[in-house]
């Protein structure tokens, strides 16, 4: 997966630049992004803090292991019945 190149932290300093009345196509130009990652990111994370960032960061890493380990005890639990259907 592509690494991230600005932090949570920069990417709501670069949302209250936005709101506090700088264009989008002005602060894409300045920091080197699009503008539809701009909103994408509003979407993301307007009206956040940093902290509240770092917590949707951490629920988001939490959630996937969660789902992992969800698909794996499917892909289990299938195999299991699968052998147990088979006629000996």
């Amino acid at each position: 997966m592509k690494r991230a190149r600005f932090t949570e932290e920069q990417i709501i300093g670069v949302l209250k630049e936005a709101t506090a009345g700088a264009k989008a196509a002005d602060l894409a130009r300045k920091h080197g992004i699009s503008e539809a990652t701009l909103y994408n990111w509003k979407a993301k994370y307007g009206g956040m803090d940093v902290s509240e960032a770092k917590r949707l960061k951490q629920l988001e890493d939490e959630n996937a292991k969660l789902k992992k380990l969800l698909a794996e005890q499917m892909l289990d639990a299938a195999a299991l019945r699968e052998l147990l259907s088979k006629k000996w």
